[in-house]
């Protein structure tokens, strides 16, 4: 692998093999923001790896995933995301 194809590829690595969070399949790709949320949700709160609270750990995820490999998604894609936060927000308890 040459260099720009690995610097390329490495947010797609860090969703896949994240340290702080065993993300279900796919879960990027849903197209129903609750659905993201949720998953992010229990994702978060049953992983004993995490560093931080299970509401940080999930929304950084979700925001490594709209910075680096969102970046060239269409935008009905980056609005369903962006609900995901939304929501995400909501089922945690914190204020939008």
């Amino acid at each position: 692998m040459t260099q720009s194809t690995r610097t390329k590829k490495w947010s797609a690595e860090v969703t896949a093999h994240s340290d702080a969070l065993d993300l279900e399949p796919n879960v990027f790709s849903k197209d129903d923001p609750a659905k993201i949320a949720e998953s992010l949700k229990r994702s978060s709160e049953s992983s004993a790896r995490r560093k931080s609270s299970a509401f940080r750990s999930a929304m950084s995820m979700l925001n490594l995933y709209i910075n680096r490999a969102g970046r060239n998604l269409p935008p009905e894609r980056k609005r369903t995301l962006e609900a995901a936060k939304k929501k995400l927000r909501e089922l945690f308890g914190r204020k939008t």
